[in-house]
């Protein structure tokens, strides 16, 4: 693990953390950094929240904004994102950094970024448990000597790290895109799957073929057995897969570019979200799919074997 003592001109340069949001996300990151060895403030709108193991609490978002060297914000979306960064890079002190982990809209990162205030975008991949372990995957935009200087506080919480281009926005556009795949993936699979009952197959051969031949995916490796368990993946809200689609959406009509396949998904995922509510679980549209075909994919074959 990285920390101050092994970052070269790093703990002199950033000598102090402050992390705003101490959610599910947040509190694991703060505690990582604590642990490392950086001195780490946090900040929850929620007070009910525990800090999250760090070294102390501010008494305000503001007040931590103005009192560290790197702000890292952890919050659930762009309205979160929208409603307090404005007041807060005007509170920031000259010189200092924010490092935005929260996935949002490009549109919004470029006009806060226009601010003057350093920024990084490095939006996560990944969950709690990848938090709690320091395995995520950040998609990191910036100029690049703000995020070499951040690289040890980065490499301390992920273990991917992938550079998108040198505006703070484009790690947002990375992350967002790679979102989308993977919305389209999750109604395809599942499409497919049900189809594939339907015409007298069984799970177990296309949980076997399907990955190998010319379709398979990384969500086919990485999530199918998750869904085939019953799964849906309730690490995040599916509001906020709507939400994400609803950016790109936009993002789309500003750049003219076609987006009819994707709408359709940003239409199944609106619909799930109708039927199940704002509730965590980003594989539900595949559970809405399943109940139009009057089929449940969980529990029909031993994913021991």
């Amino acid at each position: 693990m990285h920390g101050p003592a092994d970052s070269g001109g790093y703990g002199r340069a950033m000598r102090s953390i402050g992390v705003l949001g101490l959610g599910r996300m947040g509190g694991p990151i703060a505690a990582r950094l604590a642990a490392a060895g950086w001195p780490v403030s946090g900040f929850d709108p929620r007070a009910a929240r525990a800090p999250g193991g760090t070294h102390s609490t501010a008494g305000s978002a503001r007040e931590l904004a103005a009192s560290v060297d790197v702000l890292i914000t952890v919050l659930p979306g762009r309205g979160e994102t929208a409603a307090v960064m404005p007041d807060l890079l005007a509170a920031m002190a000259p010189g200092a950094i924010w490092l935005d982990l929260t996935s949002g809209d490009p549109a919004l990162s470029e006009r806060l970024a226009a601010a003057g205030i350093r920024s990084v975008g490095a939006p996560m991949g990944g969950g709690p448990a990848e938090a709690q372990a320091g395995s995520l995957t950040l998609f990191v935009g910036g100029a690049e000597t703000d995020v070499e200087s951040l690289r040890p506080l980065l490499e301390t919480i992920a273990s991917r790290i992938e550079r998108a281009g040198e505006r703070p926005q484009d790690g947002q556009i990375v992350k967002l895109l790679a979102n989308l795949l993977w919305f389209g993936q999750a109604v395809a699979v599942t499409e497919a799957l049900l189809l594939g009952v339907k015409l007298g197959l069984t799970l177990g051969a296309m949980r076997d073929i399907l990955p190998r031949s010319a379709g398979g995916s990384s969500f086919m490796t990485t999530h199918l057995d998750r869904l085939l368990a019953g799964d849906y993946a309730e690490t995040f809200g599916l509001d906020r897969c709507v939400e994400e689609l609803d950016t790109l959406a936009a993002l789309a009509e500003t750049a003219s570019t076609p987006f009819a396949l994707s709408t359709l998904v940003a239409g199944l995922h609106r619909e799930a979200l109708a039927t199940f509510g704002p509730v965590d679980g980003e594989l539900l549209v595949a559970k809405l799919l399943e109940q139009r075909a009057g089929i449940d994919l969980s529990g029909e074959i031993d994913l021991s074997a």
